[in-house]
């Protein structure tokens, strides 16, 4: 990723939802959310690990 430092001692770039730049769309869940979900050509939907299987009705 174009963000991540690629020497020693640089800083990661900060993103506006935490390290992966997405937050789990479970109600009232406000974690990372590093799964995401989507048919071809449809938006993505985006879970955290412990919300995860909500988003099998996305595929």
């Amino acid at each position: 990723m174009s963000d991540e430092p690629t020497r020693p001692g640089e800083l990661v770039q900060p993103r506006d939802h935490g390290p992966l730049g997405h937050v789990c769309e479970h109600a009232g869940c406000c974690k990372d959310a590093g799964w995401g979900f989507a048919r071809p050509r449809q938006p993505s939907h985006w879970f955290c690990f412990e919300h995860r299987g909500e988003g099998e009705k996305f595929l």
